[in-house]
């Protein structure tokens, strides 16, 4: 009787939990493991075996893209391959939605392979007899899914990576970029719960790899697969990662999202490690906004916007409606002039935004946006509100991983002398003409 279970709970978050994981190559893994306990570096124990995962853990939820990354060498793609038992388990615990993989015998592992994961390899791993047709079905013939209903849904995969028209082509027909979409359309057709895909992009040119990537993303935000992700690449894993777990030398030295590896390193390999990387393609509005200081309601009236202008020492203020709804902006020479008129009405002399964004678009977006204007970039949220505001120094010293904001002012700009600004506010006489 098989000892993996079939179901998988609704309500269960986690996906893969991994606790205090080992995986030593040699005939001597248990003086291995002992010299491990012992606090001596796998170096040092090198004439006894290879010890290439070391005392992992970590737990990967279910729909997101988990990513192992580090150098070669530092035991990442032996740690994917315990996951699923192809590597035996040293010491430690694997649990597949519950499920402990370490010890299952052979026809309970390969079950566990079936029901619940696909694999992504490197070099594609397509069979070479069949067609791009067959081996999208693979993974279903090998679970008895009737033929026809096999074709019908390798189809729709093959339809959905834009390989249609190649149904028929054997492998190696196609480039290497099509071959990984084949491998990415059998494991999705699979139907799995999990996806562990192991450099799967490594070996692609990077105009294609950064597709893939694309394709990859758009995927699993469509399927809210569980994917785990190997690659020696940080810039890959940045962009397809939720989370990020690093690793050195067969340990696990840091986990968290991409902006906790890239703001707050936990030592300094992984911060010489993230250095080069481009930070632009990480962090979003939301990592860098400032609270809007410099805001009015729509009802204030010009000398309201103008005494936070004063106030404040700013040229522009933002105006927002019920619900801090961003309508627009005022600028200091119009609202100067509207309190002289005695126009008490804001909404003559608003502005429209020359820029607005969400929380979550990146800063490689904002870039453009600073241009032709130094007005803050707004960050709102549903219906326009106003959530934040992007000052443009604060974008260039977020990229420039500096404190510069601390030391920096805003850049000079034309702006009405404070000594103005107190004495319009002073006189009514303009208020009293109009009265």
């Amino acid at each position: 009787m098989s000892n993996v279970r079939s179901d998988t709970p609704s309500g269960d978050t986690t996906a893969v939990e991994v606790s205090h994981l080992y995986k030593v190559f040699g005939r001597r893994t248990d003086d291995v493991l002992k010299g491990l306990d012992d606090g001596k570096d796998r170096s040092e124990l090198q004439n006894l075996g290879t010890a290439a995962v070391i005392d992992a853990g970590f737990e990967v939820k279910r729909g997101e893209i988990f990513v192992v990354m580090g150098l070669s060498g530092s035991g990442k793609s032996t740690l994917i391959r315990c996951l699923n038992g192809l590597n035996p388990i040293t010491r430690g615990s694997v649990k597949i939605y519950g499920t402990e993989v370490n010890g299952l015998d052979g026809d309970d592992l390969r079950e566990l392979r079936r029901a619940r994961m696909s694999m992504v390899f490197q070099h594609f791993a397509l069979l070479p007899h069949r067609t791009v047709l067959e081996n999208v079905a693979y993974g279903l013939e090998i679970s008895k899914v009737p033929e026809a209903e096999r074709k019908e849904t390798a189809r729709k995969w093959l339809d959905r990576v834009g390989l249609t028209e190649w149904a028929d082509s054997m492998p190696d027909e196609l480039s290497g970029g099509m071959q990984q979409r084949v491998g990415l359309a059998r494991a999705f057709a699979a139907d799995n719960e999990i996806l562990l895909m192991d450099e799967a992009f490594s070996a692609l040119d990077p105009l294609i790899r950064h597709e893939m990537q694309e394709l990859l993303v758009e995927l699993q935000e469509e399927l809210g697969k569980t994917i785990i992700f190997i690659t020696h690449d940080l810039n890959e894993a940045m962009f397809v990662g939720d989370r990020i777990a690093v690793m050195r030398a067969g340990h696990i030295v840091q986990v968290g999202t991409p902006n906790d590896i890239l703001t707050d390193p936990a030592n300094d390999y992984v911060a010489k490690f993230v250095q080069d990387v481009d930070r632009a393609k990480v962090l979003t509005a939301a990592d860098v906004m400032e609270g809007p200081r410099a805001v009015v309601r729509d009802t204030s009236g010009s000398r309201g916007a103008l005494r936070v202008m004063r106030d404040l020492q700013t040229p522009t203020v933002f105006v927002i409606s019920h619900g801090r709804k961003v309508v627009g902006y005022v600028q200091d020479t119009d609202v100067l002039r509207a309190v002289r008129a005695g126009n008490t009405d804001i909404s003559s002399i608003l502005q429209p935004l020359p820029a607005k964004v969400t929380a979550d678009q990146y800063l490689s977006e904002l870039f453009e946006l600073t241009i032709h204007t130094r007005l803050p970039i707004a960050v709102v949220g549903n219906n326009d509100r106003l959530l934040g505001v992007v000052p443009r120094i604060a974008l260039l010293a977020a990229l420039a991983d500096t404190d510069a904001e601390a030391d920096l002012t805003i850049s000079p700009q034309r702006m009405v002398p404070v000594e103005v600004l107190d004495a319009t506010l002073n006189d009514t006489s303009g208020e009293e003409a109009h009265s």
